[in-house]
């Protein structure tokens, strides 16, 4: 019998985090990929990565629908118990033999409850790294429910293993987000200019100009702050003076408290703004690589831009001490710092790149591993 292999994508990232593995699997024989989507790819403002999903030839067997809406710390945690029990149906009704999980958002944990319940093993892509605010929780008790362990880099690897992870169950490859990238043209700005054209608000600036990519999401552990950190944000983006391409942020708690911020700028600014809540990753790659400076707190500063040269301004806790390149400046929500960091950053052009988050070449070594054998579904801690 095919073995069936389940994974679970809710994100824009998620795809391009598991597309090269996708790949790898659906060229192996005895393998029934089962895709299902969830969240925000339901939603075609975050980029249309389920019709992406469709058009790259795999199918997507399933759905979970389970976002109430609001964008508040109530509306996260009811969506949280209700993805639990959409995907306990879900798995129920496909009996997979192994569910592939990514990284550390809410619904996640979810996901990985209803498996566990299920007696269903866990892989984990992106496990036992250190940021703070509840991603970092989530992760690892992600992590505690999971039995096959793909971290990014050897830092995470080490932690899981101290966390009482058996050592033969974790697997060091890198983040598989920079195979994509890596068979991509970088350098495609009419692909870019399409896509923002037909799916961004705004005006698309001139890509062979400097411009910035600004992607931040709310913290939910400060969200009485997120007002406050957008205002910052957008009057230091004014202050910079530079073109904008704004990647909106995903649909959590205290996301809607940009709206306002970014309207005032689109409305005021001299400069060409054009906003998307979603790009499919080669084209936001192509983006970030020909951009001056990447500003906010998306994780993508950390891996991506690292690999690719480009210089970050990483904004408040949410990257907290995650392990990050030579490309990344920390600063904290003041304004003069932000912009002097903004313009130190901008000017500095394409740097090395930094291979501490992968070589681009994960893809097909996670997918040999998870044609392996099975996990015992019963696991301790190693020590």
């Amino acid at each position: 019998m095919k073995r069936k292999i389940c994974f679970v994508l809710t994100t824009r990232g998620n795809y391009g985090k598991t597309r090269s593995i996708l790949y790898a699997l659906k060229g192996k024989p005895d393998i029934d990929l089962q895709i299902v989507i969830g969240g925000e790819l339901l939603n075609p403002e975050y980029g249309g990565v389920g019709r992406q999903i469709s058009q790259d030839g795999f199918s997507i067997v399933d759905e979970i629908d389970y976002i109430e809406g609001g964008k508040t710390l109530q509306s996260v945690a009811r969506s949280s118990a209700k993805a639990s029990g959409r995907a306990a149906e879900v798995f129920e009704r496909l009996q997979p033999d192994l569910v592939f999980l990514v990284a550390d958002r809410y619904e996640v944990l979810s996901f990985a409850q209803a498996a566990m319940c299920l007696n269903i093993p866990i892989a984990h892509l992106e496990g036992g790294e250190i940021s703070g605010s509840i991603d970092e929780r989530i992760r690892h008790a992600v992590t505690k429910l999971s039995h096959i362990h793909f971290p990014a880099n050897k830092d995470a690897a080490d932690r899981l293993i101290k966390m009482g992870e058996d050592p033969e169950t974790v697997h060091t490859f890198g983040t598989p987000s920079l195979d994509v990238i890596r068979e991509y043209d970088l350098e495609d700005r009419e692909a870019v200019v399409s896509y923002l054209n037909e799916h961004g608000v705004g005006s698309v600036p001139d890509l062979n100009e400097p411009f910035l990519v600004v992607s931040h999401h709310p913290v939910v552990t400060e969200y009485k702050d997120a007002g406050t950190q957008y205002r910052l944000l957008v009057d230091a983006v004014r202050k910079a003076g530079l073109p904008v391409v704004w990647i909106r942020p995903n649909d959590d708690a205290g996301a809607a408290e940009l709206d306002h911020h970014l309207g005032v700028l689109m409305q005021s600014f001299d400069c060409p703004v054009v906003t998307t809540g979603g790009m499919p990753l080669h084209l936001y790659a192509a983006t970030l690589n020909m951009a001056s400076c990447l500003v906010g707190n998306s994780s993508s500063g950390i891996r991506e831009a690292a690999w690719l040269g480009v210089p970050v301004v990483n904004l408040g806790s949410r990257q907290f001490s995650r392990q990050r390149g030579r490309n990344v400046v920390d600063v904290d929500f003041e304004i003069d710092t932000l912009v002097s960091a903004i313009a130190d950053q901008a000017k500095k052009g394409k740097l090395d790149s930094d291979n501490l988050y992968g070589d681009g070449f994960a893809g097909e070594n996670i997918a040999n591993v998870l044609i392996g054998d099975l996990p015992k579904i019963n696991k301790t801690i190693f020590y």
